[in-house]
């Protein structure tokens, strides 16, 4: 008898309507009905007022321009999500936002309380930028243009549908991947990981576009930015499929209220479940916390997030000196784990 041809399946991400969605049961974010439930309902707990600008800690970042040597790998806290990774001679960027708003307009939406803490032209020769997804906390459109006019021949890595509004705004290198895909470059090697996020820039691009995290993996070390996400079953395979990693970078901010924002969002106790997903024992990296300290998003206070944080962590028995959770400007010195370079050979 003939064989009836295959049909293709689309992965569980995947809408038939051509977008994306969570795949896990019961982790549908919450509609704008409840958005509003949250922020005009009466029951709202009452946000601890939100600093002066510019007091809490900074640094002095430490960075090498233009250009590191080979096994010199550096991470800087710019704020909010971007990180600054110079590894080897390999300078990368994720989540670029110097604007002073995060939204489509500067003369409104959540505010920069805390500056760029790295002058955007002291930034070195930029080659890869890992963006996540398409809020405007972490694709900037005035960002975006301001780096493809500094560093027009760098990289930019995004999930799916994505590419088209980086070719809106002038991007003109750019690769898009869905989860699980890879980029095979001949100074990098970057996979495209599931997260559990949401996308839209408008009221009626919601889930149009893909959301995600990165692994990168260059100069004998093997970095994963988990992007904007929630608490998720596939950090586990994230770590068997493409570590084991030498630095860690996950959100630990704006999770309040939990009912609001457990979907999207992880709080410093889900950080740590992720991390210990992440690493398997024998194997356990620095972890940065980002995602905090820089826009006033949600309802804890902004200075919270990393005080919990380092509960949780030292609750789990994990050392505090693989707690990377830094200063505004802050630069650490990344020294590669055994199992990562073996594994990479």
């Amino acid at each position: 008898m003939p064989h009836e041809p295959s049909v293709a399946v689309a992965p569980a991400h995947h809408r038939l309507d051509g977008g994306f969605q969570n795949p896990w049961p019961g982790e549908t974010p919450h509609g704008f009905k409840d958005f509003f439930k949250w922020r005009f309902g009466g029951n709202r707990s009452t946000p601890v007022p939100t600093p002066p600008f510019g007091s809490l800690p900074q640094r002095h970042p430490s960075i090498v321009a233009p250009r590191a040597a080979a096994g010199y790998r550096s991470a800087t806290w710019v704020g909010h999500s971007t990180v600054l990774l110079q590894l080897g001679s390999l300078n990368v960027l994720t989540d670029p936002i110097w604007s002073r708003r995060a939204s489509p307009f500067q003369w409104i939406g959540p505010a920069r309380f805390m500056p760029p803490a790295v002058d955007f032209d002291a930034l070195p020769e930029i080659d890869v930028v890992l963006l996540s997804h398409d809020h405007y906390d972490h694709l900037d459109a005035p960002t975006v243009r301001r780096l493809i006019e500094r560093f027009p021949h760098a990289s930019w890595l995004c999930p799916l549908r994505v590419g088209s509004l980086l070719r809106s705004f002038g991007v003109q290198h750019l690769v898009e991947r869905d989860w699980w895909q890879t980029v095979e470059a001949p100074q990098f090697t970057a996979t495209c990981t599931p997260a559990q996020h949401f996308s839209g820039r408008g009221l009626g691009d919601r889930g149009d576009r893909l959301w995600c995290g990165w692994t990168i993996a260059t100069d004998g070390v093997r970095v994963f930015y988990a992007g904007d996400t929630a608490l998720h079953p596939e950090f586990g395979a994230i770590a068997s499929r493409c570590g084991p990693f030498d630095l860690v970078v996950l959100p630990i901010g704006a999770y309040e209220p939990r009912w609001f924002m457990r979907a999207v969002h992880m709080d410093p106790a889900d950080a740590v479940h992720a991390y210990r997903a992440l690493t398997p024992a024998g194997n356990r990296p620095p972890c940065l916390g980002v995602h905090w300290g820089t826009f006033r998003l949600t309802d804890e206070p902004v200075d919270e997030p990393p005080k919990l944080f380092a509960r949780e962590w030292r609750d789990a028995g994990l050392s505090d000196a693989s707690n990377w959770t830094l200063a505004h400007g802050e630069t650490r010195i990344l020294s590669p784990n055994r199992a990562a370079v073996d594994a990479a050979r």
